[in-house]
């Protein structure tokens, strides 16, 4: 469910033509629906009454401020996997007790401000991070709160790219190996051993591979308990996906009736990390039409948005579904049109085959399902400043965060003291 709809045949998020945010704000634009946010937090955390749990919004989803704030409103915690995430859900408003720190390659730096800062709970992936966690955190007197991410070698059925719970990823500790390290946290000085944690990967479709890993995590915290080890939170990650098409994916309400009846006899308090099932359809990216281009064999739509604002279809072969902002009146025919930017890459396509009413210059387009992983990840490849992003509330919206201008762009980069001189008029 979203809150895009058309009205008078223009579409609109919320109470707000997109049409009129374009006059605003120029294009290309991301937009994002506080009431799609809310509601999609309300339902996934309600699948969840009665369980003791809390729910760390996975700021890599979507780091926009002002979408962590709203989510922090609700009572979201952030799950952050940088001393940058960290900051920004800080910036939002999140508790630091509030905050998981997961990932791969902690440095040092980023556990000691970690650390200073008091967040919650520290995902550790290696004996070398245990290591240095434990240094540091003794060295400054503190005591670091941590669980152990566990590897449970199951295919989550998903993009290669985007799994992250198999033997051969680089995430995650193997048993019975995690157990050795277990034993050795629990030496350790600074450190407090409370939890298992485990992740297998991102827009998972069937609640098949939840149950392997669930059970795997489950057994595992049953032997470590018999090892001494007092294991009282469950981290299960995050990684529901989100009806991009056609796809079916479990609803919140199943997932979270099959988390609580692998996990209840445990008795644990549970971490749950959502981010694309919150904010992944309750973002636009709004384009706009350039030139229209056929050839013997394709008819291209050539737009001003491009790979380097919306990487997904690119990076993952993603499919999004592309509408016009304008309705046409009457059902015309449709054809199937390549939508491309401009990027000088044959990889800048949009969206392929994708039928669609006739289109002239300066209309707009709508890739819908792009609040995750869209602005998040994009770039200023081919000199491309990088796009607005504006949150919708009722009937009003704020630009969250404004386009970058070319003097902005360019004054990121600093020339070295024997390049100042102007090449024009001759070497100094």
């Amino acid at each position: 469910m979203d809150h895009f709809h058309y009205q008078n045949s223009e579409l609109h998020a919320e109470g707000v033509a997109l049409r009129s945010i374009a006059e605003a704000v120029d294009t290309p634009f991301y937009c994002y629906s506080t009431a799609t946010i809310e509601h999609h937090y309300r339902v996934f955390t309600e699948a969840f009454d009665g369980v003791e749990a809390e729910f760390c919004y996975a700021v890599k989803a979507n780091s926009n401020l002002a979408v962590i704030r709203t989510l922090a409103q609700l009572g979201a915690g952030a799950d952050v996997v940088s001393e940058g995430e960290m900051r920004q859900a800080l910036a939002a408003g999140v508790a630091p007790g509030r905050i998981v720190f997961s990932g791969v390659g902690k440095k040092p730096a980023e556990l000691s401000a970690a650390l200073a800062e008091g967040i919650g709970q520290f995902n550790v992936e290696s004996t070398a991070e245990l290591e240095t966690l434990s240094s540091l955190a003794a060295g400054a007197g503190l005591r670091a709160r941590i669980a152990l991410r566990l590897n449970p070698d199951v295919d989550a059925a998903t993009h290669a790219k985007i799994t992250t719970g198999k033997a051969e990823n680089k995430f995650g500790i193997g048993w019975p190996q995690a157990r050795d390290i277990y034993d050795r946290a629990a030496q350790l000085p600074g450190l407090e051993v409370v939890g298992a944690a485990i992740h297998i990967g991102s827009q998972i479709t069937e609640l098949g591979p939840f149950e392997e890993a669930f059970g795997f995590l489950v057994a595992a915290v049953e032997a470590l308990r018999g090892d001494g080890h007092d294991i009282r939170r469950l981290d299960l990650g995050g990684g529901l996906g989100i009806p991009y098409g056609q796809e079916e994916p479990p609803s919140p309400a199943q997932y979270g009736a099959l988390v609580r009846r692998l996990t209840a006899p445990l008795g644990c308090r549970l971490v749950l990390e959502p981010g694309r099932v919150i904010v992944g359809n309750a973002g636009l990216l709004v384009t706009r039409v350039i030139y229209l281009k056929e050839t013997t064999n394709r008819c291209f739509v050539i737009v001003d948005s491009a790979m380097n604002d919306f990487m997904r279809p690119s990076l993952y072969d993603a499919r999004h579904q592309v509408v016009p902002v304008r309705e046409p009146r009457e059902i015309p025919a449709l054809q199937p049109v390549d939508i491309v930017g401009p990027i000088c890459e044959s990889s800048d396509t949009l969206a392929r085959d994708v039928p669609l009413p006739p289109l002239v210059t300066d209309d707009l387009l709508a890739i819908r399902s792009a609040g995750a992983y869209g602005a998040v990840m994009a770039s200023t490849y081919n000199g491309r400043p990088q796009v607005a992003e504006v949150l919708v509330n009722g009937n009003r919206f704020a630009v969250v965060r404004p386009r970058q201008t070319l003097a902005e762009l360019l004054a990121t980069d600093r020339l070295p003291d024997w390049l100042q001189a102007d090449p024009a008029k001759g070497a100094a």
